[in-house]
């Protein structure tokens, strides 16, 4: 997988993004304004409905393209590649500006990229990175650093454990998201990183399977990890939806979810929060979704041939119990 931190110093990627986004057509899939101006059109295709982070960042992307004034053709996924695909293929038929999508998976977009690249259409990534055997199918991705992302899970575990004087193994069960989903695969890999190099003796992931990134998911999962493994005393989530089900579990079984199995998840949504604020979740690192206005600035940028970065990161935080009541007012997602 691309090493995402060297997506700002990748000069080569820079200078294929500028070339690309300087071919982007001048007419294609526009409208004019009644300035007589003409009009961006962005086809953005979104990964699904998932969870309450994906919700969330659809409402950003929508919301964001209005207040700019584009005209966004949107599609939904529904968690399916060919999907995908399918509307990108459609974006470039349609002759749009600019195409964007989060990538349900990592792999398998070189054809249509490629096709995306003869058209003259510039592609960004929003949220997941891809696999590719060309950097210059795409222009940049405005996400997150999902490697870093697990990093922080595991420190934050490791203050959770002290606040809670946590005393022997660690016997870890964890969610894992969608499989070949770069959050899934990145989460996974920052978590092990910090776990084989300071925990190697007391930390265990004792099971580890995909939810899915759904409610559904984590509570059908984590019924089943509690009957192959009652002796769990973490779960760690690859994202809130999934570890709010895996607590419906969790209670079904007469445990206490933040007491007698501690847990961290990743993302931030408000439901995570009011659960953290009940002391069901323990501690969460924030996976900022409101990624519309830099996307559209990046679109607009894209479209008027000027550089932009390989990868624009998000402002993130970590959050733990007693900070979950204090903020909970002001999450906005």
């Amino acid at each position: 997988m691309l090493n995402r931190r060297n997506f700002l110093t990748a000069a080569i990627g820079v200078a294929a993004a500028g070339t690309l986004a300087a071919c982007a057509k001048e007419d294609g899939g526009s409208s004019t304004s009644s300035d007589g101006s003409k009009t961006i059109t962005l086809g953005f295709s979104q990964v699904g409905s998932e969870s309450g982070w994906r919700s969330a960042n659809t409402d950003s992307v929508k919301s964001a393209a209005k207040e700019a004034g584009y005209n966004l053709k949107f599609s939904d996924a529904q968690q399916k590649q060919e999907n995908q695909i399918s509307a990108i293929r459609s974006y470039i038929a349609q002759k749009v500006d600019v195409i964007a999508f989060s990538p349900v998976v990592v792999t398998g977009w070189d054809a249509v990229l490629k096709e995306a690249k003869a058209a003259k259409i510039p592609v960004v990534l929003t949220d997941r990175s891809v696999e590719t055997s060309d950097q210059s199918l795409y222009v940049t991705l405005v996400g997150s650093d999902f490697t870093d992302e697990g990093r922080r899970a595991a420190r934050i575990l490791e203050k959770v454990l002290t606040k809670a004087g946590h005393k022997g193994p660690v016997k870890i069960a964890q969610l894992e998201g969608t499989t070949g989903a770069a959050p899934a695969i990145e989460r996974a890999k920052g978590f092990k990183e910090v776990m084989d190099a300071d925990h190697a003796d007391d930390w265990k992931i004792v099971v580890s399977q995909t939810g899915d990134f759904t409610r559904a998911g984590g509570k059908q999962v984590m019924a089943a990890f509690l009957q192959s493994n009652p002796d769990v005393n973490v779960l760690f989530a690859h994202n809130d939806d999934m570890a709010i089900g895996a607590i419906q579990s969790i209670e079904a079984a007469g445990k206490k979810p933040g007491k007698d199995i501690l847990i961290v998840s990743i993302d931030g949504v408000k439901d995570g929060f009011v659960a953290m604020s009940e002391g069901k979740i323990n501690a969460i690192v924030e996976c900022n979704p409101l990624l519309g206005p830099q996307l559209m600035d990046v679109v607009k940028k894209v479209k008027n041939g000027e550089s932009v970065e390989r990868w624009i990161k998000t402002k993130e935080g970590d959050f733990m119990q007693d900070q979950a009541k204090a903020a909970l007012p002001s999450r906005k997602y």
